[in-house]
């Protein structure tokens, strides 16, 4: 289908699916900066796993309204909307970096809705009890997060330039980030269809303006709204060892936090190792979700 757009609030909402129309449903939350164009399989692939891939451009992202001052547990009613209108009454939800908070969102306050849930090298909540937030965390993400905290002017002014350099070239983003990047991480990027990928993601997020970049970092860097520990359904947390964007102690912190988590940490590995890793992902969320891999519409 071609990307659509529906109101929540008086507020668009743009979004798009790929894959099996009859398909399990699920979906994806993008990570930061991004879109609903981001990484994800190719449709044929989508078809063979039985999956309907369902994404959407977080407010302030890509065509999607600013929704200023929202937080992470927003993302529930966004995706509770888009669901409605598509006529879903239960679906799977995955996450992606940016996207992993807002996926366990959508688990912990959709309980009925959300039949499994998968995080891929997610944060955790910024006031995690006996948790270093900041410790093993790439310097371009420690400035980033603690300007959301304490200087979010500086923080809107750094975001606007990356945004302005990253409509010149979108993988401009990288070029920074090269020196602080995991060798495993500098590869996976160097791949050719992984950087159309990637350019495609980052051009649409960005599009028109910083919004929905800046509107992320202080959500992530104030409380989400919801405890992880409330999450029910089954949820596979999948993180590379190496991480340095979203360090590994916040997989373990999510580890212990969410109950009968299904945890997978993978050595030698980073935080781009969760792009190629996603079909095996949808295969678990589908074979979780129900065994037939069929959904029950509203």
């Amino acid at each position: 289908m071609a990307p659509a757009a529906l109101s929540r609030d008086a507020h668009e909402l743009v979004f798009d699916s790929w894959g099996d129309p009859q398909g399990h449903p699920v979906f994806l939350l993008h990570g930061t900066p991004g879109s609903h164009q981001g990484p994800r399989p190719r449709s044929m692939v989508l078809y063979q796993l039985g999956i309907r891939l369902i994404a959407y451009d977080r407010p302030g992202y890509g065509g999607s309204t600013r929704r200023p001052g929202r937080t992470v547990v927003d993302a529930a009613a966004d995706v509770e909307v888009i669901a409605d209108h598509l006529g879903l009454a239960e679906f799977s939800v995955v996450g992606r970096s940016g996207g992993g908070p807002h996926a366990l969102a959508c688990a912990a306050r959709l309980p009925e809705r959300v039949r499994s849930a998968a995080v891929l090298v997610s944060l955790a909540p910024p006031d995690a009890q006996e948790l270093d937030w900041f410790e093993g965390m790439t310097e371009f993400n420690v400035r980033e997060y603690r300007n959301a905290r304490d200087n979010r002017q500086l923080l809107m002014e750094t975001l606007v330039q990356n945004a302005d350099d990253m409509r010149a070239d979108p993988m401009a983003l990288f070029d920074g980030l090269d020196d602080e990047m995991p060798a495993v991480d500098r590869q996976i990027v160097a791949d050719a269809g992984i950087r159309r990928l990637l350019h495609r993601n980052f051009a649409s997020a960005i599009e028109r303006n910083a919004d929905g970049w800046i509107d992320d970092a202080i959500a992530f860097s104030r409380s989400w709204g919801f405890d992880p520990g409330e999450i029910t359904a089954p949820t596979l947390l999948w993180h590379g060892e190496d991480d340095v964007f979203s360090p590994v102690e916040h997989f373990k912190w999510l580890a212990r936090r969410i109950k009968h988590a299904t945890v997978v940490l993978q050595p030698s590995a980073a935080h781009f190792a969760a792009v190629p890793v996603l079909p095996e992902v949808l295969g678990w969320l589908r074979d979780q979700a129900r065994p037939d891999g069929s959904a029950t519409t509203a």
